[in-house]
């Protein structure tokens, strides 16, 4: 039971939650006004996007090739480091994308 002059705990829980809602819908506004997105921007992301998917890539590459010298064996280092080079970089890409999704 809720004293006199004092709000229950859920009203507080609703308002804060109202004015948190409140908040990141005026600065997402706030930021789409601002930010004229560019050529030049989506270009930096294909860019981005891009490199973060091709260096874990060719590193798993060169690392597999390396083993393989090393240490011959029935399954080529080469292909397994290839695939897992090609997942860390999707999973990077991924990263990012969210990261400027947030923004937003």
């Amino acid at each position: 039971m809720a004293q006199p002059g004092k709000p229950n705990k859920t009203e507080n829980d609703k308002n804060s939650l109202g004015d948190e809602v409140g908040r990141r819908a005026k600065r997402k506004q706030r930021y789409r006004q601002q930010s004229k997105r560019t050529a030049w921007f989506g270009l930096g992301m294909f860019g981005l996007v891009g490199w973060s998917v091709a260096i874990p890539t060719l590193l798993g590459i060169v690392l597999g090739l390396w083993l393989d010298e090393r240490w011959p064996g029935q399954h080529s280092w080469t292909l397994t480091l290839l695939f897992i080079g090609v997942a860390l970089g999707c999973l990077n890409a991924w990263y990012w994308i969210k990261q400027e999704n947030r923004r937003e």
